[in-house]
């Protein structure tokens, strides 16, 4: 087998990306916190860009209901850590790379450490992680580093960038503007505004926020690597506009629909606080 060589390894984005584009991303360091649906999916998007550093942070393992969506999840890595597995799997497509990982995952304790000399981060937390997400999009805002968050929804994405001197995350989402019980509503209308997943959702039972479960495809997350990606490629090499919050946008493959949303004041805006009220008496919150 010949040498890894990561000019040849990457040579095929050249076209897409300058040569002095391509060896600007090299240097680049990338903090992902959870390597599940989206996290894992992520991380390998941005190895085959050519990405060179991470910081990665998870604490679980995979186990068999992860099989429908986690690029990490497979029988024969069923009860190992997803860090262990995805730094594997990174490796294997470059062995060059930098990459710190974080075995208890993100934590108020390590967030320095874990945001430290990184010049974007990429949301790969699950959902109701509410309390971590809070934290680190307050840090990354506090560092003055773009956090890009892109949401599996249905079968689309929807994505909200949160950019510095920019909105920031909880001035966006009013996380705790409710009860602890309203936190997943308000997360959920905050990244959907447009809600094109709604239509074609085929049993809505399977949809049980109070006790934080919910349907999930690889579909959607293999979508969100892809517009994640790319907007953290605009972010990192200064090109191309990039909608960032109140500002987002939300691509349904199977509607085949593309809406850009706009909501000044997110969740405080009067038809989000609509459209939460009405959620709320629906799900008798």
């Amino acid at each position: 087998m010949s040498s890894f060589n990561y000019d040849e390894a990457f040579s095929r984005n050249i076209g897409w990306l300058t040569r002095q584009e391509q060896a600007q991303l090299r240097c680049k360091r990338v903090a992902i916190a959870g390597l599940g649906g989206v996290g894992g999916v992520h991380l390998l998007t941005l190895c085959r860009l050519g990405i060179g550093k991470f910081h990665l942070a998870d604490f679980d393992t995979f186990d068999l209901a992860n099989c429908n969506r986690q690029v990490g999840a497979t029988v024969s890595n069923l009860g190992l850590g997803k860090l262990e597995v995805m730094i594997r799997q990174a490796r294997d497509i470059n062995p060059e790379l930098e990459i710190k990982g974080f075995a208890a995952g993100v934590t108020a304790d390590n967030l320095d450490e874990f945001l430290e000399g990184v010049d974007i981060y990429v949301d790969g937390l699950d959902f109701f992680a509410f309390q971590a997400r809070q934290q680190v999009f307050a840090a990354c805002a506090a560092k003055g580093i773009p956090a890009v968050t892109a949401a599996p929804l249905g079968m689309g994405a929807a994505v909200l960038n949160f950019l510095p001197g920019g909105m920031s995350f909880n001035d966006y989402f009013c996380l705790d503007d409710g009860p602890e019980a309203e936190k997943p509503l308000r997360f959920l209308m905050g990244l959907a505004p447009a809600r094109l997943q709604m239509g074609y959702l085929v049993d809505p039972s399977t949809v049980d926020l109070a006790h934080r479960k919910g349907p999930s495809t690889i579909l959607a997350c293999q979508l969100c690597a892809g517009v994640a990606a790319t907007e953290a490629l605009k972010i990192l090499l200064g090109r191309g506009p990039v909608r960032s919050a109140p500002k987002g946008y939300h691509f349904d493959a199977y509607r085949n629909k593309l809406a850009l949303t706009r909501r000044p004041g997110g969740n405080r805006h009067p038809l989000q606080r609509l459209v939460i009220a009405l959620a709320k008496r629906k799900l008798g919150l």
